[in-house]
């Protein structure tokens, strides 16, 4: 956390998420280090805030959006057409035609079928084909509703030629918070192969693109541990890949990379506050502590299924005594609860309704999945810091 979210996290006196502008360039200038030349695209599903994507934008970084009213956003956040492309595999007659009114000329694709819609509806249009993964080592495999075998590849990318449309890419997403480098080295074999079948049959791609996975480095596991994803390794391994390609392709061959919570997850924090911390027993006869937030599943903190995100009680010093509480939202949903409450967290014994928690490295997915005002508690205000 930089010093400039903690001043702003302390100053607040209201629930809100703030997000740390110079923290997410940084981090992007790191990400362009890490992989030199390789095309950024920020997945705007990760945090659709304006002002987040207007800075990418002036950073140079391009758009993953997954609908019509992504790409309208992307625009309107300054970036050009041609650095926007339709990454959902999943699309409508109405979505292809609303993207390629609105200037977007390249398309993800999985099945004939979408081959075909697009040829009808974005004629002369460039697509590039997603490739199925085991999502082995990721918090989220995202291994059944996206992408076909290498084999339906080839196919998919011969009928989009057919069709009239320029079979342009390939690529692959390794499943959200990828946690292992061995992911992206399967990556890659796989790319190998169905670049090398589809140059058999004259067909040359002039990109790769490697998706979203990339992780954050703030998250905790379910049980409190700190989770340690592989970056080095990653990094070396996702270069080394595209040496290797590189080599082995007739023509230059480009990448694109599709960030989202690596960029914006730890840079983003809300400032919650304690609604009750109660005691009571519970019908198998054992008795525990709860701690009920101001914010939990339904708005902001959607992915405490998997993991648990860091909570800072600032008015409690370090000596405070801890118990252990299941940590659970305010609504009256059961489902609305950290861990499904496995995993008590230690908290203050002395936290009082009214207290100020900071809950950290939720910069990702928490505008995303904030519900409209389920049980009447609204969406979370947000505020962008900017350097000084």
């Amino acid at each position: 956390m930089t010093a400039r979210l903690r001043a702003a996290l302390a100053a607040a006196d209201d629930d809100r998420i703030i997000y740390d502008l110079p923290g997410i360039e940084e981090r992007y200038d790191e990400l362009r280090r890490r992989l030199p030349g390789v095309d950024i695209r920020f997945a705007m599903k990760a945090c659709p805030v304006d002002e987040v994507l207007a800075r990418l934008a002036q950073k140079g970084a391009g758009f993953d959006a997954a609908s019509p009213g992504e790409v309208a956003q992307a625009l309107g956040a300054g970036a050009p057409a041609a650095r926007i492309h339709y990454g959902n595999t999943v699309k409508s007659d109405r979505g292809i035609l609303a993207a390629h009114r609105l200037g977007v000329r390249d398309f993800a694709t999985d099945s004939p079928e979408d081959v075909l819609a697009i040829a009808a509806l974005a004629p002369g249009a460039r697509v590039f084909c997603r490739l199925a993964t085991t999502g082995e080592g990721a918090l989220w495999g995202l291994s059944r509703k996206f992408g076909c075998t290498p084999e339906e590849a080839v196919r998919v990318l011969a009928g989009a030629r057919a069709a009239g449309l320029t079979p342009a890419g390939l690529s692959v997403h390794v499943g959200s918070q990828q946690m292992t480098a061995a992911a992206w080295r399967r990556a890659f074999d796989t790319f190998a192969d169905v670049l090398a079948a589809l140059a058999r049959r004259g067909i040359h791609l002039d990109h790769v693109n490697l998706g979203g996975g990339l992780p954050a480095l703030g998250y905790r596991d379910l049980r409190g541990r700190p989770l340690v994803p592989e970056l080095d390794e990653t990094f070396a391994a996702i270069r080394a890949g595209m040496a290797r390609l590189r080599a082995a392709a007739r023509d230059p061959l480009r990448f694109v990379v599709e960030p989202g919570r690596h960029l914006v997850a730890d840079h983003g924090a809300i400032r919650a506050h304690v609604a009750r911390l109660s005691s009571r027993r519970h019908p198998d006869g054992g008795r525990g502590y709860w701690l009920f937030l101001s914010c939990g599943k339904f708005n902001g903190l959607y992915e405490v299924d998997q993991l648990q995100y860091p909570l800072v009680f600032p008015s409690h010093g370090a000596a405070a005594e801890l118990v252990p509480a299941v940590v659970a939202g305010p609504t009256c949903d059961s489902d609305d609860v950290v861990a499904e409450g496995r995993v008590p967290v230690q908290v203050p014994r002395a936290a009082a309704s009214g207290d100020p928690v900071w809950i950290l490295s939720s910069g990702a997915y928490a505008v995303s999945y904030m519900t409209r005002g389920f049980n009447g508690y609204g969406p979370l205000p947000h505020t962008c810091l900017r350097a000084g």
